[in-house]
């Protein structure tokens, strides 16, 4: 008894760790795929769009130093000679000395020679209702580019699910195949007997060589298809295209469990990344719209100023000075532009509401859809499996009558062939209901 309650354990355990290997290419494809390595550092760009809004809080201070060099340009002429030789040489003759030497008349250049100007500069806000909503602005904008994320993550995992299911009836196809071969084989040894026994004429080998080397090239074209499942298999979850894929083989025996359809579409109104898009670009709009109420009716006010050395030559000598300011920006009339801006924006909001409602109905009706396609691909497997039964009958049939020389090989190859088919139809429809699941999965945000 022990012995079967520990095996049981061990087939629940294999069981289990069968069903998870699915969920480990998921994640191991969400933690790698390039595309969604991207978005995340576009998140965190948006991150720091977050913390540069916030720096305009602090006082912004600027080192400036300049140095002019100047020639030509425009100048004035200053007849100073003109206006104090004459008095100098009066009082000259006065006084009987040169203490008054005569001066030449002066023109002066307006664009300074030999000018620095070597200064801090510095402005602080004491009031701009424009910083607090521009942060808050910021953060709306990274939910937005997190819904972004959210939505190539659930795209991604439906396109590697997908693709595992390619692979696996890939994979299922070649073993249709290869049965298939054994049976062409038996009945080539078969037939090659008879034909030495003078039971049958040669027409019957060459027939079967025929069929065997026709299912060749089809076995030829499987491989094919497994090494290209296998690649794109292999390139979503970001390895080496010729990478080791396991096999789920627990999942070949069962069928998906899906909710009813109401509970599926309640689900993706819910979690849809679509709604959170929606509903981030709305407060992104109704930030921009109370920023642009608060910056139409509020001014900003700022303290600043500078502080330097400024004058002729790089001395520093008697050079230095300060400049305080106290300023206020107000815009009073521009035509009405902010009310006009106000009013865009409101109608913004309107058409983004507008949006939602489209978005859930469209939404609705996805769900609705996928859920009819995997209704559909579940009676389409019963249809499938019924048409297997009955090929697999008739070749039973054929084959008991073909050995007791009571039917022709003909007729034995197209029951054959028709019980090849109805597997491959088989195989497609069981595999098709796993991937409806997984657009169902999808277009609800499971």
């Amino acid at each position: 008894m022990k012995k079967l309650t520990y095996l049981f354990v061990l087939c629940s355990f294999g069981a289990l760790a069968q069903e998870r290997i699915l969920d480990a290419y998921i994640e191991e494809g969400l933690s790698t795929n390039l595309a969604l390595k991207q978005q995340k550092l576009e998140i965190e760009k948006s991150v720091k769009a977050i913390d540069i809004a916030r720096s305009n809080i602090f006082p912004k201070i600027t080192f400036a130093p300049n140095y002019t060099v100047a020639a030509g340009g425009r100048s004035i002429e200053f007849p100073i000679g003109d206006l104090l030789n004459p008095v100098y040489g009066s009082l000259n003759q006065l006084t009987q000395s040169d203490n008054f030497p005569m001066v030449e008349n002066q023109n002066i250049q307006f664009a300074p020679n030999n000018f620095h100007e070597t200064k801090f500069t510095f402005e602080l806000p004491l009031f701009n209702p424009e910083i607090k909503y521009n942060i808050l602005l910021q953060r709306d904008l990274v939910q937005t580019e997190e819904a972004k994320r959210r939505l190539l993550e659930y795209e991604l995992k439906y396109n590697i699910e997908a693709a595992y299911y390619q692979y696996l009836q890939s994979l299922e196809a070649l073993d249709i195949y290869k049965n298939s071969a054994v049976f062409l084989n038996q009945y080539l040894d078969f037939n090659q007997r008879l034909v030495k026994n003078q039971l049958a004429l040669k027409d019957v080998v060459y027939a079967s060589e025929y069929e065997i080397n026709k299912l060749e090239g089809e076995i030829a074209n499987a491989e094919k298809n497994i090494d290209k499942a296998k690649a794109y298999f292999n390139f979503l979850i970001n390895r080496p295209f010729d990478s080791l894929v396991e096999v789920d083989t627990l999942l070949l025996n069962k069928l998906p469990i899906v909710q009813e359809v109401d509970a599926l579409q309640n689900a993706a109104i819910l979690h849809r990344p679509e709604f959170s898009q929606l509903q981030a670009g709305m407060n992104v709009n109704n930030t921009l719209l109370q920023l642009q109420e608060k910056s139409a009716k509020l001014p900003s006010v700022y303290f600043g100023g500078s502080t330097g050395f400024q004058g002729y030559g790089y001395t520093f000598n008697k050079q230095a000075y300060a400049i305080g300011q106290l300023g206020l920006n107000w815009d009073i009339f521009h035509g009405n532009e902010k009310k006009h801006k106000i009013q865009q924006t409101e109608i913004q909001g309107k058409i983004l509401e507008v949006k939602q409602q489209e978005a859930e109905q469209q939404i609705k009706m996805q769900v609705a859809q996928a859920y009819i396609d995997y209704s559909a691909s579940l009676k389409a497997l019963k249809a499938s499996e019924a048409a297997l039964g009955s090929t697999a009958s008739l070749l039973e049939i054929v084959e008991k009558k073909y050995k007791n020389k009571d039917a022709l090989y003909i007729e034995l190859i197209k029951a054959q062939n028709d019980n090849l088919i109805a597997a491959q139809k088989t195989s497609l429809a069981k595999f098709d209901i796993w991937l409806k699941k997984s657009v169902l999965d999808k277009v609800s945000a499971k």
